[in-house]
């Protein structure tokens, strides 16, 4: 079934996976909530059972790619979900609670947290363009405008909610002409992933149908809004 729609998907709303040459560009790299609660197994309500490959390949191509940012000192933000316990956030259960562990970044990633580079922002909510606002000063335009970014490229979990969600924000913002700088916002997919609760799954442990996600479906639908929205998606960065 699943195999049948996302057949059906890619024929009737095709996307555009194409590459990108930053060599010549002022390039920003964007890492959204690659953290325990989302990608370690074990560790919260929202991180996977087992292991999963998706989420592994994911960790690894950021990985990478932040690497070479860095060699190249170029800017990087990392966004970690990091929620208060007494404030729930609605439809999902609690996760990623400050002082557990789950909000911290991934093992693979953690060096980010020592790098110059780097720049890692707690947020309280799905959206990094609204997390990243404190005392009345968005501190995501900012760090773009003060890097002067032309090109921003983005990377993380999940595809259609966390990601989709920043993803959209900022190209409204940069259309609203908040971010002079700005020229494209560039979804890197190899980087990307979400997670997987097949509708039989769901069922089984109680949940309601509603809360059915089956991975391969809801990336690819995530990626299609981005790209509605003008996010460049691509599988290949040279930089």
């Amino acid at each position: 079934m699943t195999r049948r729609i996302i057949q059906m998907l890619t024929k009737e709303i095709p996307i555009l996976i194409t590459s990108v040459d930053l060599q010549k560009s002022r390039t920003g790299l964007i890492i959204v909530d690659e953290v325990n609660g989302f990608c370690t197994p074990g560790m919260g309500n929202l991180a996977p059972k087992t292991f999963d490959p998706s989420i592994a390949n994911m960790i690894a191509y950021t990985n990478n790619l932040a690497r070479v940012y860095s060699d190249k000192k170029y800017p990087i933000l990392a966004f970690r979900d990091e929620h208060d316990p007494k404030i729930p956030e609605p439809p999902y259960p609690p996760h990623c609670i400050k002082g557990t562990g789950e909000e911290l970044l991934v093992p693979q990633l953690a060096w980010l947290n020592e790098c110059p580079e780097a720049t890692v922002v707690g947020k309280r909510c799905i959206n990094g363009f609204i997390g990243a606002i404190s005392e009345n000063r968005n501190n995501l335009v900012e760090w773009i405008k003060a890097h002067t970014i032309s090109h921003l490229v983005v990377v993380g979990i999940c595809t259609d909610i966390c990601d989709a969600d920043l993803v959209c924000s900022l190209l409204s913002a940069r259309n609203h002409q908040m971010m002079p700088s700005l020229k494209e916002v560039i979804v890197y997919v190899p980087g990307t992933a979400t997670y997987n609760l097949p509708r039989d799954v769901a069922l089984s442990i109680g949940l309601p149908i509603y809360a059915a996600h089956p991975a391969d479906i809801t990336s690819y639908m995530g990626l299609y809004i981005m790209a509605s929205r003008g996010a460049i998606l691509v599988d290949a960065i040279v930089l």
